[in-house]
């Protein structure tokens, strides 16, 4: 050290450094907490989320039910599909970073894992009062939906009985609407057929693009085991028969928009099986899913 550098010291820091730390600190707060809402938001799965909360939505509605009620109904729908998707992420952790799947919000570091375990029990949390409010059954009903679902993320999804969850929870959807109606009555079996088959036909769909991944990490579900292009004909097959199931299960005449939706099923399940590997056969379900919807509003107005 020289002798100048001993009487000087150190070179001053300029004034208003510190003060310009901490404001770069403070206005880099609120965008890390913006990413990571980003971040909870997506490993949440949006939009099968979305879609089954709008399915909820048309159902209470096709059905009668007050304000009130569909609040409750709709919202412990929403609150119970944010929890499935959650719990999916959190759990699929490992084998998403085994994968290398950045596209995962938890594998690419855009929130905690403590955090989205934190959302999945809160959601949880509120879909249960959410379900019994709206009745005893009917809460009872849509909470064994639910258990299923988490069931499959837990444990059935590497299993020959992966479709069962699905299948279950889609199948009792209508029937935790309608047991909330005065007298609490059960829907039709044509309904719960439909809901059931289009709940195991978007299994088949949704698990398509990562038959490879999931092979790797040791997920062996039904998918899985047949393989992409068994398991998108099955897909397909399920949806259309659950578009059959909404067309010629109610009393009266078939009318030209249902053998017009068995006729459009049909050939998006055909174009939508060219292409079993990508997220085309997911896709053409969701499009098969709203037009049925269309159909079950008015099928329910009838009945």
């Amino acid at each position: 050290m020289s002798a100048r550098t001993a009487e000087t010291g150190p070179p001053p820091r300029p004034a208003g450094a510190g003060a310009g730390a901490v404001a770069a600190v403070a206005a880099a707060a609120p965008v890390r907490r913006r990413a990571a809402a980003v971040g909870l938001l997506a490993a949440c799965h949006p939009l099968p989320a979305a879609a089954v909360t709008l399915f909820a939505v048309v159902l209470t509605a096709a059905a009668g039910l007050g304000l009130p009620e569909a609040a409750a109904a709709v919202g412990a729908v929403a609150a119970g599909q944010l929890s499935v998707g959650w719990c999916n992420d959190r759990v699929d952790l490992r084998r998403d970073l085994a994968a290398g799947r950045r596209d995962k919000p938890l594998v690419a570091g855009t929130v905690r894992p403590a955090a989205v375990t934190r959302a999945a029990a809160l959601a949880l949390l509120v879909c249960v009062p959410l379900s019994l409010a709206c009745g005893l059954l009917a809460g009872a009903v849509h909470l064994v939906g639910v258990a299923a679902a988490w069931g499959y993320n837990l444990k059935l999804k590497g299993t020959a009985a992966s479709w069962l969850p699905y299948a279950l929870a889609f199948g009792l959807l209508p029937a935790f609407v309608t047991l909330g109606l005065p007298g609490a009555p059960w829907p039709p079996p044509w309904l719960t057929a439909a809901a059931a088959l289009l709940g195991a036909g978007a299994h088949f769909a949704n698990v398509l693009p990562d038959i490879a991944d999931d092979l790797a990490t040791g997920v062996v579900g039904l998918p899985q085991r047949l393989g992409a292009r068994a398991s998108a004909a099955l897909a397909g097959l399920l949806v259309l028969a659950s578009a059959a199931a909404l067309v010629v299960g109610p009393p009266g005449r078939v009318t030209a928009y249902g053998w017009g939706l068995l006729a459009a099923t049909t050939a998006t399940v055909l174009l939508a099986g060219r292409r079993p590997a990508g997220r085309l056969p997911f896709r053409a379900v969701l499009a098969v899913a709203g037009a049925d919807v269309l159909l079950l509003v008015v099928q329910l107005r009838r009945s």
